[in-house]
């Protein structure tokens, strides 16, 4: 059966010039970015506050708005604002960009999605709102008609369109007026869809489109064994909600493919079976993906949950029915599990939860577009990290690998979703760039950066990883002496969060790493050079 094997996609719209201050080679003084120091609430008042004083710096048109999105301070005291800008009062989709300043607020260098002021003239569309809505429509019918074919790109269903958001598309190509039409419908997999298809607001010409749904101790869950869950008090009994980690709590959907669920209650506080015929097992997996989650992100990044709001992640299990995918969305910042082939094998694995849930992070970051490039670096994202979140907890059920979906046995043989050694035995993804490799859908071009990570993580060739046999070689040829995964996915955060834009591709993901990982560790240090080897390995350079 052809499926689309992805555990979702991400809804948003994602480049690079970088600088900033070097640290001491061997030393990470800034490994750990924080909103602590002064708190998130000054660091955005104040990002506020500068916002004008910044536009006027950058030349920025009296059209243009910046308006601060997140703001990241390493312990140097060196600041990274994340700015998200406005045209004429009309949101740009890559039109992002992070200004890196130093202790004293003073702007050292800026890192751009679509770099310098924009220039539209008037936005008044000559496609009226109804005529793009009719033909995003019609774009999703078209994929829908194509459902035949196997096309992984294809819909099963359409449902509807929503009424039409006027924006400025400057996320590839030359700067637009256009039309955000949100189509909602029903993928291959019975999952749901809400495909964006954004269409030049002069010309009707689609400019493109991209899917909106991010995906794929005496407590037993049918993946991560018996761990023990922290609830709470609720009544007489308890409530699978977590108190120590934002309220964080797992609903039950019942079969639905809507709605908020039930709570999963219980009287003696002793979940699930480790079975999956037990309705409490999946949601034990759930609970502990997103505690697992929380932990690597605060403990790891010293980030409070996946908005870095404090506030814990829903996580919904047992939607739809035969449901072999799992996703992110963040409109209700939640995460969805299906129940896989027959309704008993759920997808509640432990590196599912962490995948997903870093799609969340990315929205909240960089906003990878997804869709080229930056989407295949931002579904490497959550598998990096992801895999980062395996690593952290360690568990004797699921001991940590390099592998991606290896629990869940989607294909029924066994093996698992994605190899990032080697990226290409899964049959569709790339090893290595090359020219095009963008075309790819980006749960295969990722296999770039997959590559890149498992090489800084571990280095070339062959060797056996807590019982796991590896080769990963190399584009070139060349040897790639690995740093350690903890390293590698620190390096990997500190580019997302203070580097990456929307529009990030794999060449500027280079420099933004190389950059990352001179703060972190010195720009002449063995880490720093690591970074360059493992990425010439994969032919990025």
């Amino acid at each position: 059966m052809n499926r689309k094997l992805a555990f979702g996609a991400i809804a948003a719209a994602s480049a690079l010039i970088a600088a900033g201050v070097q640290a001491a080679a061997n030393a990470a003084p800034d490994a750990a970015p924080t909103h602590a120091a002064t708190g998130r609430a000054q660091l955005m008042d104040q990002a506020h506050k500068a916002a004008p004083r910044i536009a006027k710096s950058l030349a920025l048109s009296g059209k243009e708005r910046l308006v601060p999105r997140d703001v990241v301070v390493g312990e140097n005291g060196v600041r990274h604002v994340r700015y998200d800008r406005t045209y004429d009062g009309l949101r740009v989709i890559g039109g992002d960009l992070v200004v890196h300043e130093d202790a004293k607020q003073r702007v050292k260098s800026v890192t751009w999605a679509h770099k310098g002021s924009l220039s539209l003239g008037a936005v008044k569309p000559a496609v009226s709102r109804a005529s793009a809505e009719n033909k995003a429509h019609g774009v999703a019918q078209s994929m829908a008609t194509e459902r035949g074919r196997g096309d992984s790109d294809s819909l099963k269903r359409v449902k509807g369109a929503q009424s039409p958001d006027l924006i400025v598309w400057a996320a590839s190509g030359t700067p637009a007026l256009a039309w955000d039409t949100t189509v909602n419908g029903v993928q291959q997999d019975n999952g749901p869809s809400e495909l964006h298809v954004v269409s030049d607001a002069a010309t009707g010409k689609v400019l493109t489109k991209y899917e909106g749904i991010k995906g794929a101790a005496d407590d037993k869950g049918v993946h991560v064994g018996t761990v023990d869950l922290s609830t709470k008090k609720s009544g007489s009994g308890f409530e699978l909600k977590d108190p120590s980690r934002g309220d964080g709590s797992t609903v039950d959907l019942k079969g639905g493919t809507d709605g908020n669920g039930t709570p999963f209650t219980d009287d003696d506080d002793a979940w699930g079976t480790g079975k999956a015929d037990d309705p409490q097992s999946a949601a034990v997996d759930a609970q502990f993906g997103a505690a697992a989650t929380w932990d690597f992100y605060k403990k790891v990044f010293k980030r409070a949950g996946i908005f870095n709001d404090g506030k814990g992640a829903v996580s919904r299990v047992h939607y739809g029915k035969d449901f072999v995918n799992a996703f992110w969305s963040d409109d209700c910042r939640c995460m969805t599990y299906g129940d896989g082939e027959g309704n008993n094998h759920p997808l509640t694995a432990l590196d599912v939860a962490g995948h997903e849930m870093t799609h969340g992070v990315t929205s909240a970051t960089a906003q990878l577009v997804y869709e080229g490039e930056s989407g295949g670096l931002n579904e490497a994202t959550s598998d990096i990290l992801g895999t980062g979140v395996e690593w952290h907890a360690n568990l004797a059920d699921d001991k940590p690998d390099y592998l991606i979906g290896e629990e869940i046995d989607i294909r029924g043989d066994g093996s698992p979703l994605r190899y990032m050694d080697k990226p290409s035995k899964d049959g569709s993804s790339a090893d290595y760039w090359a020219a095009g490799v963008g075309d790819k859908d980006v749960h295969h071009s990722s296999g770039v950066a997959n590559h890149f990570y498992y090489l800084l993580s571990e280095g070339s060739g062959k060797k056996t990883v807590n019982g796991v046999e590896y080769d990963s070689p190399t584009q070139d040829g060349s040897t790639v002496t690995g740093i350690g995964h903890e390293k590698a996915e620190a390096i990997w955060y500190n580019a997302l969060t203070k580097y990456f834009t929307s529009t990030t591709d794999y060449k500027a993901a280079r420099k933004a790493t190389l950059k990352a990982a001179g703060d972190l560790y010195g720009a002449d240090s063995a880490e720093a050079k690591a970074v360059a080897a493992a990425w010439t390995g994969v032919n990025v350079k």
